[in-house]
């Protein structure tokens, strides 16, 4: 998987002023907003309306504090562990609340691919919140270790910790249904 983020930024860098100055919020949402919806998505476990609050929250939170964002070396990465930890607040404060379902409703019969998709977004909803965050930054956005680390306020050891646990996890929930997915990721994977 590639990180889209930075794919997007690399082809189409926000924009600065004439003196080098940097992007306007505008200019970040454009660059950002359709790769932080797909990672929203994820997280959510496929929930098109959590991760569109999300995004937004996000989004809102980044404009609250737009002078010290557009100051951050990288304000799309500043964006992007944002998102990731607001992911993680708003789920510890929806402990008590809401509780997902185990059970999905049957999809329509689809192509293999979609269906697979849909598989692993069920699955990806089973895992706790800190194993996706994980899962998602560091094997959808394909952030290293270390950045997913620093992303999520985590050690590295924690992190590796956590995606040795949740591809486990998704193996196992994986198995049992005929898809022909590799996760059998190599020891340098989890470096």
């Amino acid at each position: 998987m590639t990180d889209d983020l930075d794919q997007t930024t690399r082809r189409h860098p926000p924009p600065t002023t004439a003196a080098g100055d940097p992007p306007d919020f505008d200019a970040l949402v454009q660059a950002t907003g359709r790769p932080l919806y797909r990672a929203a998505l994820l997280l959510t476990g496929g929930d098109h309306h959590l991760a569109e609050d999300l995004l937004q929250t996000t989004y809102t939170k980044v404009y609250a504090s737009w002078r010290r964002v557009s100051r951050a070396d990288d304000p799309v990465a500043y964006t992007r562990t944002m998102l990731t930890r607001t992911f993680l607040s708003h789920r510890r404060l929806r402990r008590s609340g809401e509780r997902p379902s185990d059970v999905l409703p049957e999809p329509p019969p689809t192509d293999p691919d979609t269906t697979l998709t849909l598989d692993l977004v069920a699955a990806l909803a089973r895992l706790t919140p800190r194993d996706r965050a994980v899962v998602v930054l560091r094997y959808w956005l394909d952030r290293s270790v270390a950045d997913t680390a620093a992303d999520l306020g985590l050690s590295q050891t924690a992190v590796r910790s956590a995606a040795r646990r949740a591809l486990a996890r998704l193996r196992e929930q994986l198995a049992d249904l005929d898809h022909d997915l590799d996760l059998d990721l190599d020891e340098q994977d989890l470096r």
